[in-house]
């Protein structure tokens, strides 16, 4: 899959990121990503000898900081470690949209629009590598990017799940159907229900942001708008809690098909 390094269209990066915190630093590391250095705090007293073998055994400087160092560069949470790497490179989405067949699975990604708070961001990542999400589009504007607070919240998945970001997420949806997709914008208050979908096809699934949800024209450019079913008073849901719903009922719906086709081929 080609890749670029030069990040989102628009936004000038640095020549080097941060990764904080065990896990994230761990699957950055068990990846193969290329780390320039691994930061350690000198008041860390948990022994971490796996991480630090792997540390040892590809030849990544180590430096041993104290607490303030940490403390004025990272948010609480950043356990005493830290890492320096080259910018994460994000991928072409004409290449992440062909992954699928490159597999021989059922397309299934994540658009998001304009989705601000890289905690959420994080965690929809976290969604995205246990359901098996072949990957996620952010807009370059108005949007989170893979920055330390995103990395950290997702806990190591962001190594693992492909990130393109496009100028504009319409322009990959019209990409999406194009290749027989189908867009499912998941919007609070529409009529018709998640659970009532068929969701086993190709399917794009558009998550908005936080508090505005979905833009007009992103609605318009959906095939479906999908409610999350709900009965509190607050019928509201965090927009990774969302994300999370819609994904997990498409994978349930694929594997009840694929459980029933190895029963009937029994």
């Amino acid at each position: 899959m080609k890749t670029r390094k030069t990040g989102p269209p628009g936004k000038s990066r640095s020549d080097e990121e941060w990764i904080y915190g065990l896990n994230p630093v761990r699957e950055a590391l068990r990846s193969g990503r290329k780390i320039r250095s691994v930061f350690i705090s000198t008041s860390r007293k948990e022994k971490m000898p796996e991480l630090e073998g792997e540390i040892a055994l590809r030849g990544i400087r180590v430096r041993r900081e104290d607490r303030l160092f940490f403390d004025s560069r990272f948010p609480k949470g950043h356990q005493g470690i830290a890492a320096v790497a080259p910018p994460r490179e994000y991928a072409d989405i004409e290449e992440l949209f062909e992954t699928p067949s490159g597999r021989r699975e059922v397309p299934l990604f994540l658009a998001l629009d304009c989705l601000e708070d890289p905690r959420n961001l994080g965690a929809i990542l976290r969604v995205a590598d246990a359901a098996g999400v072949h990957g996620i589009v952010l807009q370059a504007h108005r949007s989170a990017t893979l920055g330390p607070e995103a990395v950290k919240a997702s806990a190591g998945a962001s190594e693992y799940v492909p990130v393109s970001v496009v100028p504009n997420i319409k322009h990959a949806m019209r990409e999406a159907k194009a290749r027989g997709m189908m867009v499912v914008g998941a919007e609070a208050g529409s009529e018709e229900s998640l659970w009532n979908l068929d969701l086993s096809g190709p399917v794009l699934v558009v998550i908005g942001s936080e508090g505005r949800g979905l833009r007009r024209t992103v609605r318009e450019g959906c095939d479906v708008l999908a409610s999350i079913p709900m009965k509190g008073r607050v019928n509201s849901l965090n927009a990774s809690v969302a994300a999370g719903v819609v994904i997990f009922e498409v994978m349930r719906q694929r594997l009840r098909i694929k459980e029933h086709d190895q029963d009937y081929l029994r």
